[in-house]
């Protein structure tokens, strides 16, 4: 009983062929249900003899009620999210639960957002079918995507930030972590320790952060390593950067180093809030004429693989990104079941490697 030419194989034919009801049939498709493998097998062979590839996805989408897509909201400059390799592995951990799970992923850019602008949240937030969004990068402030998303009902999985009633969170001890790499450098004998920061808030600044500048903070991260800085020593000068990318720390490093400071009062070690700004600072300090780590010390936070920053390994504060990514989509997947919302905390571990050592002699 082939496929007959010119028709389009239905369920009902599979189910027919295989002696079974079109319910039964169903469920070897949706793998769920009380089927035995020898019946999920019989369909499945009945649908191959037939070449039916699977109930139509628009139809199964409209009986359920669910689009079978989740948000994943970026950074307001998405480009930069797939420069940024922190970024791709926690994509790939979070895209690998959804996808055994046959969940697609709609990107979505964040909202671009300047002192002297409103905010305007992007057309996919306010219309684009999704079952769940994911806040990858956390809440900023008075955040309009997530007013937009709570106020169309939609579940919200945030990636490290603060907590928001009803959603879930996926943390990390960074501030802990940060704190150890800071406790690191104290015990190697550095004083004049500075820090270069991830961006604050919105409006792309780049400069010296003081008391009414750390008191504005709204990005999660930045505020947690900032933190984590202040509990160990109170940093001699701090540089906030616009965005985690090589270019802001090696231009952050340069006037920490080489032109903000004086000689006599430069830091001899730099703590940055991502590998890429303290791989930047590395970079200034090799064109600075000064050694990593004999003349500076540079410890860095993610735990990335920069083999291009050669011969150096960065001292880097290791955060389990895969897993962090991974622990968002099982967060997805709760939200989709109805559980209620839960906060995960991952660990961070401090790993030395060649760009800290002793503080410099006088």
């Amino acid at each position: 009983m082939g496929r007959t030419p010119g028709t389009r194989p239905t369920l009902a034919r599979v189910a027919e062929l295989a002696g079974v009801s079109v319910s039964t049939a169903s469920l070897a498709f949706s793998g769920a249900g009380p089927i035995t493998a020898e019946t999920r097998d019989k369909v499945l062979a009945a649908a191959a003899e037939l070449g039916y590839t699977g109930p139509n996805p628009l139809g199964r989408q409209l009986r359920s009620g669910r689009s079978g897509i989740v948000g994943v909201v970026l950074g307001n400059q998405p480009g930069r999210a797939f420069r940024d390799p922190v970024a791709v592995k926690v994509l790939d951990g979070l895209v690998e639960v959804l996808g055994a799970r046959g969940l697609g992923v709609l990107l979505i850019p964040g909202v671009p957002r300047h002192d002297t602008e409103p905010a305007v949240v992007d057309p996919l937030v306010d219309s684009a079918a999704m079952d769940v969004a994911v806040l990858v990068w956390g809440v900023v402030g008075a955040d309009p995507t997530l007013d937009a998303l709570q106020r169309r009902g939609v579940p919200v999985v945030i990636g490290e930030g603060r907590a928001v009633e009803g959603a879930a969170l996926v943390d990390l001890t960074d501030r802990a972590g940060t704190a150890d790499a800071v406790r690191h450098l104290r015990e190697l004998g550095h004083t004049r320790i500075a820090e270069i920061t991830l961006p604050f808030g919105a409006g792309e600044r780049s400069g010296p952060v003081d008391a009414a500048r750390l008191a504005q903070v709204e990005f999660t991260p930045a505020r947690h390593r900032s933190a984590g800085v202040r509990d160990v020593v109170e940093p001699v000068i701090s540089w906030e950067t616009p965005a985690s990318l090589v270019e802001h720390g090696r231009d952050a490093a340069t006037e920490i180093l080489g032109t903000w400071v004086p000689a006599a009062e430069r830091p001899t070690a730099v703590v940055a809030h991502s590998d890429l700004l303290a791989a930047g600072a590395v970079i200034a300090a090799r064109e600075l004429g000064l050694r990593v780590p004999e003349d500076v010390s540079i410890a860095g936070f993610d735990g990335l693989d920069l083999p291009w920053l050669s011969p150096d390994v960065l001292t880097s504060v290791h955060q389990p990104l895969r897993a962090k990514g991974a622990a968002l989509g099982h967060a997805v997947l709760a939200a989709l079941a109805g559980e209620e919302p839960t906060t995960t905390t991952l660990d961070v571990t401090l790993v030395p490697g060649t760009t800290t050592g002793p503080a410099p002699a006088g």
